[in-house]
């Protein structure tokens, strides 16, 4: 596979590079032959003039069908180069919802700018659709859909389908209204072609289906596309009249972008909500969505350093003690990383909820026991070999204080791992995000608890 991506792309270079070189004619008809949305890479490589001049040779659904492609950077680009009606005459075969998107994402001066040079129908469909806020079903649904009255044969059905002319892609489900858009169920192509001619659509609908509500949020709307295998979910208001779908295609989108949002707070990056890559980010965005946790935990940690100063007399003591708290803090932080992670995913894919906490903490605990007992071996092992001939204070020997190093590393992961796993149920049960619970955040609390634990239990156990 990775073979093949990497053809791809070599393919992709050399095109833009020959394009560069004025080769514009002789391969235009190569471009026209490829998915739209490796033309889309291939011009995004090129220069703004050379874009242009390609971009001038595609019919005006390449043109849309790369337009939709494009980040938002080059859809702006074209939108502010391009005359206002050469513009329209692209955006109008654009998908309803991208419309929507970038409509939304340019000014109130230049919203107001392109509206007059829009046909009715599709002027009327921005508007409508850019008035759902973006986390909503409302606000990545898309009007590309077909519909039929449920008093019609299906003749007439598969007249008005013809009609109506949704995409190849959005035409699988054939949505079931009555005279006033109330949904009534579905078909499918299938079920009309194979149909007697003049057979009601009422007798072979689909009654039962799923349905998300036009203010229902994005995340709830993807994550039922995903449950039921669905090409499109119907979108429906408070008077269950059908208002847009919401793609599969979109659904995938939704996932990525939560997904990716989710793993940004996990690990203490403040998500700024825009879709931008790596290298389209500046050092300075990078640096004020990492600076916030860190800064903040950083300040926190100061708390360890009480700690340890507090028991300066003990390390004193006992020297060796300090040699192995660094096993403690990773043991705890990535034990307690660990089982926030695994109860986050549950609760984000619904298998969890907050009321189910004990039953969460008895699970947890387990694990985290026969966690401990192998780190607990493991540190054992460790202070005996890395220490061995090491003269200690006191009456006590070296197996004697490396037990009671194991055990304080065994405790250490049996309660950061209750920590890690409770810190997401809090967080969701006060209304927050679980994936607040950030790593660093779980590690830093760790790592406080486990210097109290460690401290206490070597003077318990030492006598120091």
């Amino acid at each position: 596979m990775k073979k093949v991506t990497d053809e791809r792309l070599e393919k992709e270079l050399k095109l833009s590079e020959e394009i560069e070189m004025g080769r514009v004619n002789e391969l235009v008809p190569v471009l026209q032959k490829l998915p739209t949305i490796e033309v889309a890479e291939i011009l995004s490589e090129l220069s703004e003039g050379k874009l242009l001049e390609v971009l001038s040779m595609l019919t005006r659904e390449q043109q849309a069908q790369v337009f939709s492609d494009f980040d938002f950077d080059l859809q702006y680009l074209l939108f502010d180069r391009l005359d206002r009606w050469q513009f329209a005459s692209i955006f109008e075969w654009v998908p309803s919802e991208i419309r929507a998107d970038f409509f939304q994402e340019i000014s109130r001066e230049e919203q107001i700018q392109l509206l007059p040079y829009l046909v009715k129908s599709v002027r009327k469909d921005v508007i409508e659709l850019s008035k759902y806020p973006p986390e909503t079903a409302g606000g990545i649904m898309s009007t590309d859909f077909a519909t039929v009255i449920e008093t019609m044969t299906t003749n007439e059905a598969i007249a008005k389908v013809r009609a109506d002319a949704p995409s190849q892609k959005m035409i699988y489900y054939i949505y079931v209204v009555d005279e006033d858009m109330m949904m009534r169920g579905f078909v499918t192509l299938k079920d009309l072609i194979l149909a007697e001619p003049n057979q009601m659509v009422s007798e072979i609908l689909h009654s039962e289906y799923v349905y998300a509500e036009v203010e229902e949020d994005r995340e709830t709307v993807a994550q039922k596309v995903e449950k039921y295998d669905l090409v499109a979910i119907p979108v429906l208001n408070n008077k269950r009249q059908l208002v847009g779908i919401v793609t599969h295609d979109e659904a995938i989108e939704v996932i990525r972008a939560e997904q990716t949002e989710d793993m940004e707070k996990f690990m203490g990056i403040v998500p700024d909500g825009e879709d931008v890559d790596y290298l389209g980010t500046t050092f300075w965005q990078h640096f004020k969505k990492r600076a916030a946790w860190l800064v903040s935990l950083a300040a926190l940690g100061i708390v360890s350093g009480f700690i340890i100063h507090r028991y300066e007399t003990t390390l004193e003591e006992m020297i060796i003690l300090a040699l192995f708290i660094p096993m403690l803090a990773d043991a705890g932080g990535n034990s307690g990383s660990q089982a926030a992670t695994v109860v986050i995913r549950a609760l984000s894919l619904g298998q969890l909820k907050v009321g189910d906490w004990l039953k969460i903490i008895w699970k947890e605990c387990r694990i985290a026991v026969f966690l401990g007992l192998a780190l607990g071996i493991l540190a054992y092992g460790k202070v005996l070999v890395l220490s061995h001939g090491t003269e200690l204070p006191g009456d006590y020997g070296l197996p004697y204080v490396a037990f009671v190093i194991a055990i304080a590393i065994s405790i250490q992961v049996l309660t950061a791992t209750v920590i890690g796993a409770v810190f997401p149920l809090f967080v969701k049960a006060m209304g927050g995000d679980p994936a607040v619970a950030a790593s660093p955040a779980i590690t830093t609390v760790v790592d406080v608890t486990g210097l109290l634990l460690y401290f206490g239990i070597a003077i318990l156990m030492l006598g120091l």
